[in-house]
């Protein structure tokens, strides 16, 4: 039975090698080549066409068959999931026939090549800013398109990647806080939460960072040298200004008043100090200059 079925698996691979198709591959007749490869490409035999126009093209560049055959070649790799691939030829395309009736179309397939191979939030954005670039070129050439706001869809939901890649950051530098250096990335904290503020100023996470940012920043302050320590308390105090100011009626605010009420105390404390540390100073300095006067009389 064995012996049957590898039998028949010869025969059907041998019927196959000599099929239309195979024979079609062979071919040196550049015009059957054309037209077979315009055909699977109707077809839907999307990878069969490619073969037969990766064939063809080089002969036929520069003729007037040429333009159809290359923008069906890059659609080719797109209908086959080659989204990278698909993105060069189209904009290939739009670079060689401009003017085009196809130039439009290749140019938001391009694009929208590019955004299908853009990674989740979590992943490098690279690809996505390339995508984002290509989308921006399509709208700025083509803003009466009848794909603009598709074109524009695709552009929130990568801004909304960025936003959502530079919260995730936010969050793991906020994690970090807590391990064996601390002292950086408060201050990472810091930066980075004002620069996501700025960058995305309608998110809904930026209430949630103020409220963080008032807690790393009375951190930082409380882990600070003696001497750098009263500057970056106030730093914190007017974090927490800014929130109140921002969010009057935040769910964090008992929390941000918590973190004030400390920050206030510790301030306070650290202002008796340095007013005891300043006092030592000055009595040091006064004994010390009282200490010249009388060396300099004795010399005298």
């Amino acid at each position: 039975m064995r012996v049957q079925s590898i039998l028949l698996l010869i025969i059907i691979l041998a019927v196959s090698s000599c099929g239309p198709f195979s024979k079609l591959e062979k071919s040196t007749n550049w015009e059957e080549l054309y037209a077979g490869a315009n055909k699977y490409y109707q077809e839907g035999e999307y990878n069969k066409a490619i073969i037969l126009y990766d064939k063809v093209l080089p002969v036929i560049r520069g003729s007037e068959k040429a333009e159809l055959a290359d923008y069906n070649y890059a659609n080719c790799h797109f209908k086959t999931k080659r989204y990278i691939e698909a993105a060069g030829y189209f904009s290939n395309f739009f670079r060689t026939y401009n003017r085009s009736p196809l130039a439009e179309e290749a140019l938001f397939m391009n694009a929208y090549s590019l955004y299908l191979d853009a990674p989740d939030a979590n992943l490098d954005q690279q690809s996505s800013r390339e995508a984002v670039g290509a989308i921006q070129q399509f709208v700025t050439k083509f803003p009466a398109s009848a794909s603009y706001e598709r074109a524009m869809e695709m552009l929130v939901d990568l801004q909304s990647r960025f936003e959502q890649k530079a919260y995730m950051e936010s969050s793991m530098y906020y994690r970090l806080k807590d391990g064996l250096y601390p002292g950086d990335y408060y201050r990472a904290c810091i930066i980075n939460f004002q620069n996501f503020s700025k960058d995305y100023p309608e998110s809904k996470h930026n209430e949630e960072l103020a409220y963080k940012l008032v807690e790393v920043s009375t951190g930082y302050a409380e882990n600070s040298t003696f001497f750098k320590k009263e500057e970056r308390l106030k730093d914190a105090l007017a974090f927490a200004n800014t929130f109140y100011r921002k969010y009057p009626n935040s769910a964090f605010t008992g929390k941000v008043k918590e973190i004030e009420v400390k920050a206030k105390e510790e301030l306070n404390d650290h202002s008796v100090k340095l007013k005891e540390y300043n006092d030592r100073l000055a009595e040091q300095k006064a004994k010390a200059l009282e200490n010249q006067t009388l060396e300099k009389v004795e010399i005298k």
